[in-house]
């Protein structure tokens, strides 16, 4: 049975994402930590949409969580056609005063588990030359960003990996796409890597978008096989005219700029 399967589904923009492609009547096995909110999100996708939803509750910061996932996956005979790598977190302060086994965490979920993940799913994928991979980065992934360094680190890795991997992926059928929110009216600055004097300085006066409206644009990229699309007209902008300055001058910038607001 053909099956979406969607990581961080329980809420924000991976929860957004699940009714976007349980409206079009995709099947969907939803992954996150938290069992009670993906029982009760799968029991309403699928009462509402007549799809069939199942979920494994994993911990994607854990090394062993992305193996055992597609091991699932095989015993309950689905085939993951769509993959979609939305499990993530950030961090915001001073890297030196941040807790290093949260950081080094992060990099665990933002990066290895999608890799692991898509290293898994994909070799199905080139055996039958059809599926599809969207790997989730972030608008910061396009800016060095101090203090939020590690988690710029890790949203940027997503691009380039996820560029290169897509035109491996071309003589195979397979589309893979990067996708780039901007910020998002979700909990993800909530967080108590995030609610800190620094996270705040990250949100202030920062136009936002909403869950629905990042998972909106995300179909739309999808059905017209966009390789690359980033959320929000704005965030657009402003990541385009981000190539054509050098990243030191964009890094002082942006140091000074939250040092100022910080009253440092």
């Amino acid at each position: 049975m053909n099956t979406i399967l969607i990581t961080g589904a329980s809420g924000g923009i991976g929860e957004a994402i699940a009714f976007q492609f349980a409206a079009k009547k995709h099947n969907l096995l939803l992954v996150a930590r938290n069992e009670s909110k993906l029982a009760a999100l799968c029991k309403e996708l699928h009462e509402k949409y007549r799809i069939d939803t199942q979920y494994i509750a994993a911990d994607l910061t854990k090394p062993e969580a992305a193996a055992a996932i597609y091991e699932e996956t095989i015993k309950r005979g689905l085939n993951v056609n769509v993959l979609i790598n939305n499990a993530g977190r950030g961090s915001s302060g001073e890297f030196y005063q941040n807790d290093l086994e949260s950081e080094i965490e992060m990099m665990q979920l933002n990066n290895a588990s999608l890799v692991a993940l898509t290293h898994c799913f994909l070799r199905n994928m080139i055996a039958k030359k059809s599926g599809n991979i969207i790997n989730i980065a972030s608008m910061i992934a396009y800016f060095p960003s101090p203090y939020m360094a590690v988690y710029a680190g890790t949203k940027h890795f997503v691009k380039i990996f996820t560029y290169a991997l897509a035109e491996e992926c071309k003589p195979y059928n397979l589309n893979v796409m990067l996708f780039s929110p901007g910020l998002t009216s979700s909990n993800f600055m909530n967080t108590k890597q995030n609610d800190n004097e620094w996270g705040k300085v990250v949100t202030q006066n920062s136009k936002t978008q909403t869950p629905e409206q990042v998972a909106a644009e995300l179909m739309s990229a999808f059905e017209k096989k966009k390789s690359a699309w980033i959320s929000g007209s704005q965030n657009r902008f402003f990541a385009n005219i981000s190539g054509l300055i050098p990243p030191r001058f964009i890094a002082r910038t942006f140091g000074q700029q939250k040092r100022r607001q910080m009253g440092l």
